[in-house]
């Protein structure tokens, strides 16, 4: 799913198919070093306030989140991972702080949480009240 269209923009990079015929679609994120947190995206372009991954709708299942030193990847189910965002973001925003990536023309925005609270908040969310 590399060619732009609307499964790209919606955060689709890859489609697997189970031998059962189940399918499941996957955004892949790729850090070049071995970090012990995951970056959320709060802003793709902070000065025009396009929201990051964390933030928008996505038409992905799954983010596939991946340390290529170690090849470790967390498979992040997207509903439960933005529902944790929204109740939890402002407060890891806080606490830990952003990151912002310069790039030609924009700079992205990113929220380091550490791998454990993030994976807490993710099974949290999956639990309806």
């Amino acid at each position: 799913m590399k060619q732009d269209g609307w499964a790209q923009r919606g955060g689709i990079d890859r489609l697997l198919t189970l031998s059962c015929g189940r399918t499941y679609t996957i955004d892949e994120k790729i850090r070049a070093e071995d970090w012990p947190d995951i970056l959320l995206e709060q802003w793709s372009d902070e000065r025009r306030r396009i929201p990051g991954w964390i933030q928008k709708p996505l038409a992905c299942d799954f983010i596939a989140y991946a340390y290529a030193p170690s090849g470790r990847c967390f498979l992040l189910p997207v509903p439960a991972l933005q529902r944790a965002w929204r109740h939890h973001g402002r407060r890891w925003i806080e606490t830990y702080g952003r990151r912002s990536a310069y790039n030609p023309g924009y700079v992205s925005v990113s929220v380091p949480v550490p791998t454990e609270a993030l994976m807490q908040a993710i099974v949290q969310a999956m639990v309806l009240n």
